[in-house]
């Protein structure tokens, strides 16, 4: 079982860009911290520090373009700001709800993913792109106060829902822009040989 410890923030912008910071504590390749960005002609480009952890992530999810670019990260109590390449992003939450009991995985597949999808229009359970099953353990959710992105020095304008979805995968991020902490839960090959 592969195991993922940290945060997804994400946002729409008035531009019809989608951004999603992934800022992993913990993974089965150390910290690091990459970029989801469905752009508005749907094109979803991948944003990764290294070719390891583009390889890993271009497997489990969906992407036109996939870019191995510098990440910069300066972290706030409560934000997140990001330098990949071209982009720029910088975030803000509120204080939000925390949810501080591990929950098992059939509760996460059946009634956590019914009341993610009632709530907030996304899931905690599916399979990757590449057959695998996943599991996102929510460990807690804040709504932003503030989101900002350039992309190329140009401003992409206000802070929006997801309008549209961004298709990178089985789940999307909440439609309202929001930061979760998470800990997600991938299947080995040899799970799912069993």
């Amino acid at each position: 079982m592969d195991k993922f410890e940290g945060r997804i923030t994400s946002s729409g912008f008035e531009s019809g860009d989608r951004i999603v910071i992934g800022d992993w504590a913990q993974s089965p390749l150390g910290p690091f911290t990459n970029i989801m960005w469905a752009q508005p002609d749907g094109k979803r480009v991948l944003l990764s520090p290294s070719k390891a952890h583009a390889d890993y992530v271009s497997e489990l999810y969906n992407f036109e373009e996939i870019s191995i670019v510098e990440i910069k990260v300066q972290r706030q109590k409560r934000g997140i700001d990001v330098s990949a390449g071209p982009l720029s992003v910088s975030y803000r939450w509120k204080i939000g709800m925390s949810i501080p009991l591990i929950r098992p995985r059939w509760f996460i597949a059946t009634i956590e993913n019914f009341f993610a999808g009632l709530l907030y229009g996304t899931k905690t359970h599916g399979l990757t792109c590449n057959g695998l099953r996943e599991w996102y353990c929510i460990r807690g959710i804040s709504s932003l106060r503030s989101a900002k992105a350039t992309h190329e020095g140009g401003d992409l304008g206000e802070m929006r829902p997801f309008e549209v979805t961004a298709c990178f995968g089985f789940s999307e991020p909440p439609k309202k822009p929001s930061s979760v902490r998470v800990r997600s839960m991938i299947e080995s090959d040899d799970e799912r040989r069993v």
